[in-house]
């Protein structure tokens, strides 16, 4: 008997547990793209990030509303994530959290961080050990980085496309992965995406500062799919403009008594409506039924 095998155990089950023991022990490799930006006017910070590795939303984004957002990625160092809001909550920038995080990091050299400031500063850090192709690129309100990538086109594309798009942040980082991963993205492929938006007050209900926080774990179209869901989360919890709501008039509410009664909801106009937009998980989006909203009133439309 060999020394140190458990004869109670097949030699095929113990190097398979041997080979998850040392698989455990390595350091993970989160090989990914991603951007750290806020919307100042808007008053919002978010991350978007893509990689070939399992559940990137897990590891990599991180944001508090009028401190900042944070990227850590490469041989991942989760705690740079609470610690780095921590050190924009004392008033340090997005330079001073990247130099102080890094400074006492002997994983440095393997590490890869963004950091974006309450003020809009941008900073980001790419270890030298890093993978080819790695690096990062800041701007106005942006810092974008990548590692085992294609080439530097994957992050200059992020960056572009972030200087040159206006409207809601969400969107503008979901724009952002595409145009990366059209430029070439990681190296070794996709398989999961992560967008994540912050603004007091601003999620559910107004009682949560979480705006979006989606997750695709494991696709093969990471980014698609993060769109498509995000287009189904908009439906729900996006806010359309009051002044394009339109009024309820005579014809229209026919129309939505005939809707509704179709679906099974009848009396009163108000509380049939109501009963409806609830089932449908779009109450924040109804207020009464002297106005509606017309995405509101497409979804109506589209269940009759």
């Amino acid at each position: 008997m060999a020394a140190g095998i458990n004869p109670n155990v097949s030699t095929g089950h113990f190097r398979r547990t041997a080979a998850a023991q040392a698989a455990s022990r390595a350091d993970p490799i989160v090989a990914t793209y991603s951007i750290v930006a806020c919307d100042l006017e808007a008053s919002q910070w978010g991350v978007g990030v893509q990689s070939k590795f399992l559940a990137v939303g897990s590891v990599v984004p991180w944001a508090e509303p009028h401190l900042g957002a944070v990227a850590t990625q490469a041989y991942a160092n989760p705690r740079y994530g609470p610690q780095g809001l921590d050190l924009l909550r004392q008033g340090s920038s997005a330079q001073e959290v990247v130099d102080r995080l890094t400074s006492t990091d002997d994983g440095r050299d393997h590490r890869q961080l963004g950091v974006v400031d309450g003020d809009g500063r941008a900073a980001t850090y790419t270890g030298k050990e890093c993978l080819d192709w790695a690096g990062g690129r800041t701007g106005a309100g942006y810092a974008a980085q990548g590692n085992i990538l294609v080439s530097a086109e994957t992050v200059d594309a992020l960056a572009d496309t972030f200087e040159g798009s206006s409207g809601l942040l969400a969107e503008r980082l979901i724009d952002c992965l595409a145009a990366a991963q059209a430029a070439g993205g990681d190296s070794r492929g996709q398989q999961s995406a992560s967008l994540l938006v912050v603004e007091r007050d601003g999620g559910y209900a107004s009682l949560s500062d979480v705006v979006v926080d989606l997750r695709v774990d494991d696709h093969e179209l990471p980014i698609e799919e993060l769109d498509r869901i995000y287009r189904l989360h908009d439906e729900i919890f996006g806010k359309t403009p009051r002044a394009q709501w339109l009024d309820v008039d005579e014809g229209l509410a026919d129309e939505l008594r005939d809707r509704l009664t179709k679906l099974g909801y009848e009396g009163k106009l108000d509380d049939a409506f109501s009963r409806w937009a609830a089932t449908e998980n779009l109450e924040e989006r109804v207020e009464g039924a002297k106005q509606i909203d017309p995405v509101v009133l497409d979804a109506l439309r589209g269940k009759t």
